[in-house]
């Protein structure tokens, strides 16, 4: 069988015959949880379900049976097989997980059966070939064996000899520190065959591999390290494609598979080695097969998460990727000896081979293609540069010493070479890095993402003891009941509500007291609630007489609840009808750059095109902030464009329609937005600059949106139509303004816009105005010839003033990108003439100096200077002229004592220049820094005359004693 036919054959098993839903794989991205870098495991995306935090009639929440094959990437964090890769033919950064899931359905029985039906009858595996582990026990957790399972397997026929126990660390699965967690049964394969490998399971032997694994979510792992049993068990089976798909087509290696070899020959049409063997270890002398495996593992994960939105880059898991990709370039060409481009060339035969089953390689190819041609030609040049100080560095060493740490760490800063290659590259040269127990400030190799799990302000026993009490879940349809009475001018009537639960510190409490922090969940509310990106609701809750209860801090949705974060004011107790107060002021704001965020959406579109693709936004009261996906930095005029298109269609007061329709109907319309997340059943669809027919109710769609399918940046307006559950204003002249005050690179292809609305909008414009005045009357000063050296130092401190505040200030950022290169270029010609009139101004203080020291052997005294800079010039040309070393002071205003010291550079093995003055600073806790020609030091205030002694004692003393010798 073909791969694709094995995943095929997966899915329709558990679709067909056993009535599983199909869900698509999601991004490689996870979806609101920080504690990953990638999704790592098929059950990712079904982890809200496990937390009991999804909200029961979502359609995530209806799911009961789950089928899917789901792209995985398990690089960086925990679970990080990224230095395994190559050396072995089975290890791998991006691999596909077929899953099948439970939730509340069927559970160990059913698991095992289906499991054992697909491996032996559906694809016909020797029984006598397989193997099964189950929990043995953990006197340390205080469980006992999971007999059930191993009973469901005995009744399945499986000879006691291939049942086998196992303790915690082979059969206990957890989701993390804390979460579901519980025993797991794992289905291993022998290559082998007629024989007795039991001694061979978990023993890590490559003819005898783990396949298959089903997991029983049956307990939770509480912060204290303590295990519950789940309100409801679970059922969690992965197996990997790969792995299963060697097994089926006779191979011990997964290289050796369809999903590789068609990559491996394209590989070897761009390599200058001979062909792929699958040699390993000591066997692949030079590393050639190793260097085939990685690249073609490091491609196929490079074009998964490329493809997803995924860049490289600086941080979290865009660094993971620049770590892969590096890693890539590193084999490609200095084992590998392919040509420049190779990496980008090999992306078609991925796209190829996985195109048909995840579509959104195909359709991002050429934006995939380009990242990594970009990336592999930057890195080319560091890569050559680091190879020359490794090797320089190595044949410096004792035998069998460690490479330094220190020059590891000056790679990874200043080459960005990360710690996994330099330490593979050393392996070459039999060497090994040096350890580091503590690793000195920057040193850190890799950055791990957030271990914190996403904020969740009920857990799953409160969730299920509010289920249990049948405490029903908010209705919260009011939230977008808001009137507008004029421009700008919107309002919300109070609004009653019951109090059904109180929640304090994972407790569900009758009555809270004054002045605490509880949750509070209400039988339905106005309020809108922390989603889709923008900032949940502030307000107040009041008695039925307006007497403030509490003040409403944050609002979140858990498990179908909306619950209020509130402190109180007066006690508060379940049962009690309360009125709900929402701060308008907050709710308008994050509605005008709701509405903002998708005309900046739409205008995106249309001025770089639809290859930009939102890949992130936040809505709050005080600003928008918008990540897009692009394929080259946005250019100051492009910025400004965007700007103009959005004012455009500001100006122009168009309606803000929204209409609900089912979400099959809605993602039919033309041009609409929508984003990788899960959607409910119904969608709110909400649309800028679409005809009147978009607010009827009935009636075919598919040309609402057709007059703006072609739309340009000098439409007459901004098209916009996206699904979104936030919260907008009536009519886009309620805006009034925008300005995108900020635009920065989060990685190669991504940027992040941050822009204002309203009066901090034309704030931002009054400001850069200002700031571009200042920049003229600076322009105009420095026309005039600088007399003194004061006056040119004022004019470089005010151009660097002036750069300060321009970097600084919210203003709009095509114009702060326009002053900003006029100031770099005005502060280049301010500092020029600053250099020369030191320069003279040197030059004469030494000829004066050595006018009065033409006999000494040694040039000490004191000089009147302006600066630091003029006080070393002074020195060195002192010292040049009469080739003595030389050390002059300088009371400054502020009375503070500069020093500059300068030696001849045939002298400094007699003396050092950072010796002598640091003898001198000691005596009256000065500091000195520089080098043994040259060294400058500063002395505190208050030293006095004191400061002269020291100049001839030690200082002096030293020097002659040097000299003498």
């Amino acid at each position: 069988m073909s791969a694709r036919q094995i995943r095929g054959r997966f899915v329709k098993f558990f679709q067909q015959r056993h009535n599983h839903e199909v869900v698509k794989s999601t991004s490689i991205r996870p979806r609101g949880d920080p504690s990953l870098h990638f999704v790592n495991a098929g059950m990712n995306q079904f982890k809200p379900i496990f937390l009991g935090t999804v909200e029961p009639n979502s359609p995530m929440g209806r799911l009961r049976r789950v089928v899917n094959s789901q792209k995985c990437v398990r690089a960086g964090g925990k679970h990080n097989d990224l230095t395994d890769v190559g050396r072995d033919s089975r290890h791998h950064t991006f691999f596909e997980m077929l899953g099948n899931w439970s939730f509340g359905d069927y559970f160990k029985a059913e698991a095992c059966s289906m499991a054992w039906e697909f491996l032996t009858q559906e694809l016909g595996l020797p029984k006598d070939r397989l193997y099964i582990s189950y929990f043995g026990g953990d006197q340390q957790l205080e469980l006992q064996p999971d007999a059930q399972t191993r009973d469901v397997w005995l009744q399945l026929g499986i000879p006691p000899s291939h049942l086998l126990p196992f303790g915690a660390k082979e059969n206990f699965w957890e989701m993390g520190d804390v979460g579901p967690c519980g025993p797991c049964s794992e289905i291993h394969y022998d290559h082998v065959g007629a024989r007795d490998a039991s001694a061979l399971v978990n023993a890590d032997d490559r003819d005898v591999v783990e396949i298959w694994n089903l997991v029983f979510m049956q307990y939770s792992r509480e912060l204290d390290s303590s295990l519950h049993p789940l309100p409801s068990h679970g059922v969690d089976c992965g197996m990997g494609l790969e792995r299963l798909v060697a097994v089926m087509q006779g191979s011990r290696s997964t290289y050796d598979t369809d999903l590789f070899q068609p990559l491996l020959r394209a590989i070897e049409q761009e390599a200058m080695v001979r062909p792929y063997e699958g040699r390993e270890n000591e066997d692949d002398a030079y590393r050639i097969d190793m260097a085939y495996r990685v690249v073609a593992d490091h491609v196929r994960a490079l074009t998964v998460c490329i493809a997803d939105g995924v860049y490289p880059g600086m941080t979290g898991r865009e660094l993971v990727l620049r770590q892969i990709l590096r890693r890539a370039v590193r084999f490609a060409h200095e084992i590998l000896h392919g040509p420049s481009g190779m990496l980008a060339r090999l992306v078609p035969a991925v796209c190829e081979n996985l195109g048909d089953v995840y579509p959104e390689l195909v359709q991002e190819k050429e934006q995939v293609m380009e990242v990594i041609d970009s990336n592999e030609a930057a890195f080319l040049g560091s890569l050559a540069k680091g190879r020359r100080l490794i090797d320089r560095t190595v044949r410096a060493l004792p035998p069998d010493a460690a490479f330094p740490a220190h020059v590891a760490l000056s790679l990874q800063r200043g080459l960005g070479f990360p710690q996994d290659l330099v330490s593979l590259m050393l392996e070459e040269h039999g060497r090994h890095l040096e350890a580091v127990d503590t690793p000195p400030e920057g040193m850190a190799w890799k950055e791990e993402g957030s271990k914190e799990n996403v904020s969740q302000p009920l857990n799953m026993h409160v969730l299920a003891e509010l289920r249990r009490r049948a405490i029903p879940a908010t209705t919260d349809d009011h939230k977008y009941a808001c009137q507008r009475d004029g421009p700008a001018s919107y309002r919300m009537d109070l609004y009653e509500a019951q109090v059904l639960a109180l929640h304090k510190q994972d407790e569900l409490v009758e009555t809270v007291d004054v002045g605490k922090v509880c949750d509070v969940i209400l039988d339905q509310t106005n309020f809108y609630a922390n989603q889709g990106g923008q900032s949940g609701d502030k307000g107040l809750l009041l008695s039925s007489n307006q007497e403030v209860l509490a003040e409403v801090q944050d609002v979140k949705l858990c498990g179908g609840y909306v619950v209020h974060t509130v402190c109180t004011q007066q006690p508060l107790h379940t049962g009690v009808t309360l009125c709900l107060s929402v701060d308008m002021e907050w709710r308008f704001s994050c509605s005008i750059h709701h509405t903002a965020t998708h005309l900046l959406s739409a205008a995106l579109c249309s001025v770089i095109g639809p290859s930009s693709r939102q890949m992130g936004s936040l809505v709050a009261p005080q600003h928008l902030r918008f990540d897009v996906s692009i394929r080259r930095t946005l250019t100051g005029d492009q910025l400004q464009q965007l700007e103009r298109v959005v004012c455009k269609t500001i100006q122009q007061n168009h309606m803000v329609h929204v209409r609900e329709l089912p979400l099959e109907e809605a993602l039919r319309l033309p041009r609409i937005q929508s984003l990788d997340m899960a959607y409910p059943d119904k969608v709110r669809v909400v649309g800028v600059g679409l005809p009147e027919a978009f607010l009827m109710s009935s009636g075919p769609l598919e040309d609402v949106a057709e007059r703006g399918k072609n739309a340009t940046p000098d439409d007459s307006s901004c098209i916009s139509l996206e699904l979104c559950c936030g919260t907008h204003v009536r009519q886009t002249g309620d805006i009034g303004d925008f300005c995108i005050v900020w635009e920065r690179q989060l990685g190669k292809g991504v940027s992040r816009l941050q822009a204002v609305t309203g009066r901090k909008a034309q704030q931002a414009r009054e400001r850069g105005a200002t700031l571009s005045d200042e920049v003229s009357s600076l322009r105009s000063r420095l026309a005039i010839p600088a007399d003194t050296l004061n006056a040119a130092l004022n004019l470089a401190r005010d151009a660097g003033q002036l750069q300060r505040a321009v970097d600084q200030s919210e203003m709009p950022q095509w114009q702060r990108r326009d002053l900003q290169v006029q100031l770099k270029s005005l502060q280049r010609h301010a500092n020029t003439v600053t250099h020369k009139l030191e320069h003279l101004l040197a030059s004469k203080k030494a000829q004066d100096l050595l006018h009065h020291h033409i006999d000494s052997s040694v040039l000490v005294g004191a000089v009147d200077a302006e600066n630091i800079s003029v006080l070393v010039k002074t020195a060195r040309k002192s010292c040049e002229n009469v080739r003595k070393p030389a050390l002059l002071f300088s009371t400054q205003p502020s009375g503070k004592v500069l020093l500059a010291c300068y030696v001849p550079q045939e002298s400094t093995e007699q003396l050092s220049a950072l010796a002598w003055l640091s003898a001198v600073c000691e005596q009256m806790d000065g500091k000195a820094s520089g080098t043994a020609v040259s060294a400058r030091g500063i002395l505190p205030t208050g030293v006095g005359d004191v400061f002269a002694t020291a100049l001839t004692y030690p200082g002096l003393q030293l020097l002659q004693s040097k000299v003498s010798k």
